[in-house]
């Protein structure tokens, strides 16, 4: 493999000179710069990334972690993300799984935005007092080198099962997710809380945000012949598994049963009827995040943010 002391051997200068030309240094002139790239192209030579990456403690890389890539939820969020980043000439790249936590230490990306509950809370800190600057999207936290821009999950809640509370004088069911969850655990949290204060009736079914979990809910639900009752699901993936049972039975969503999700994700404008769900930008939410983390890792100061929620109306949740 050609080095950099042959590319400066053929173009008759120092390696330093050649190093700078190669790393788009103003202390080259342009003639000679352009001499010694055309002479690194005909040589075919590939910069060593590890040497560069040491010299210039950077990588130009922000690592994005998410417990998994399944489902249709992460699709605009990462492009929200790689959008503001690819505008500030960082790339990114995908993280899951806990091999990969090492580039944070080892210092192989320059940054990290979190949105993976398997990833520890106490492993973040740990980075973070280490001086890694992290952005998390799934927990709150206070360090100075952590921010935390998250979902404003307790006013979604708020307003689905308030919805749900006006339209049934029945039982509420509130389909959770993943007990490690943060989202969902919040959500189910601002949930419980308002109906035990107007003394709603309600009863949760574990779910695990999955479609499977869904369909599991609604067969339960189909068991009990409880007509006239309403459904938070906490994610629209679960609220879909929901559709596939009730729509092969004698239910009409929105006249027997009302739904709600969570997250308004594409497949569910699909639905007939219309899926009512909680919405918010998955872009914003992504830009916002890489936004935070982009001042962070140039030294500017940043603040906790929350991305706003709102409910988007839907034929299945009826004319109670």
């Amino acid at each position: 493999m050609v080095g950099i002391r042959e590319i400066a051997k053929r173009a008759n200068v120092s390696i330093s000179t050649a190093s700078y030309a190669m790393n788009g240094s103003s202390k080259v002139k342009p003639e000679t710069r352009n001499r010694i790239l055309a002479i690194a192209a005909e040589l075919n030579y590939i910069p060593n990334m590890a040497g560069r990456i040491l010299k210039k403690q950077k990588t130009n890389l922000v690592g994005v972690y998410l417990t998994n890539y399944g489902g249709a939820f992460y699709g605009e969020l990462v492009s929200g993300i790689h959008e503001f980043l690819h505008q500030h000439h960082y790339d990114v790249i995908i993280c899951s799984g806990e091999r990969a936590h090492v580039f944070i230490p080892e210092k192989m990306i320059d940054g990290a935005i979190i949105l993976d509950s398997t990833f520890s809370t106490e492993t973040i800190v740990e980075y973070a007092n280490r001086g890694h600057q992290m952005v998390v999207l799934d927990r709150e936290l206070t360090q100075k080198n952590i921010c935390s821009v998250r979902l404003n999950n307790q006013q979604g809640a708020l307003e689905a099962v308030t919805q749900l509370n006006k339209a049934h004088s029945h039982k509420i069911y509130l389909v959770s997710g993943p007990s490690e969850t943060y989202d969902s655990n919040a959500r189910l949290h601002a949930a419980i809380r308002y109906l035990t204060e107007n003394n709603s009736p309600y009863e949760i079914i574990a779910g695990d945000f999955s479609k499977k979990s869904g369909r599991a809910a609604a067969r339960y639900i189909l068991a009990k012949q409880e007509k006239m009752c309403g459904v938070f699901c906490l994610n629209d993936e679960m609220a879909i598994g929901m559709y596939s049972v009730f729509q092969k039975s004698t239910w009409q969503i929105g006249k027997d049963i009302s739904i709600i999700g969570f997250d308004n994700i594409e497949v569910s404008h699909y639905l007939k009827p219309r899926l009512a769900t909680i919405d918010y930008s998955k872009t914003e939410w992504g830009e916002k995040a890489a936004q935070k983390l982009f001042s962070m890792m140039n030294g500017e100061p940043t603040t906790d943010e929350l991305i706003d929620v709102h409910l988007k109306g839907g034929e299945s949740i009826g004319d109670f």
